[in-house]
């Protein structure tokens, strides 16, 4: 039997859900979230890893999520960016400074932006701007949007 085809068990707690699947063993994270859960807010752009996108927060801390196998995310806790709205559909603080700042420019590297900016504000809720940009530097947007983004980082962070 090739490694392709076999298959494992993974229990893993999505947004707050337990979810139980046998998956294929080379399943990826990204593909999963996407193709097995429906959960499309996390983009596929690259499919190496270098762009961000498909970023993710497996036990709070960001992953790229196109590189990491499902089965490495077993017994683990996965955030994607569906969960960061409010329960009544209303904007979180990280939601309203990308609002307030003008992010949403074509909005594909943008649910990677948001993980990272929930990942960072959970560790420092005041980064500086050198923290920020290094921060940021993790997800490449293609719009060249990075001065909107830094604003809504700062914004967050309670800086004017």
């Amino acid at each position: 039997m090739s490694i392709a085809s076999s298959s494992v068990s993974l229990a893993v707690t999505v947004n707050g859900t337990l979810e139980r699947h046998d998956v294929p063993a080379n399943l990826t994270l990204v593909d999963f979230l996407r193709e097995w859960l429906g959960l499309s807010g996390t983009k596929i752009a690259c499919d190496q890893g270098a762009c961000g996108a498909c970023t993710v927060l497996v036990d709070d801390a960001p992953v790229t999520s196109c590189l990491t196998f499902a089965f490495a995310a077993d017994g683990k806790s996965v955030r994607t960016v569906e969960s960061v709205a409010s329960a009544d559909g209303s904007l979180d603080l990280i939601q309203q400074a990308f609002h307030e700042a003008g992010v949403p420019q074509c909005g594909f590297c943008t649910p990677g932006m948001v993980m990272l900016a929930e990942a960072l504000t959970s560790i420092d809720r005041t980064p500086s701007p050198e923290t920020i940009d290094s921060w940021m530097s993790a997800n490449i947007c293609r719009c060249s949007g990075y001065q909107v983004f830094r604003r809504a980082f700062s914004t967050m962070a309670g800086e004017p």
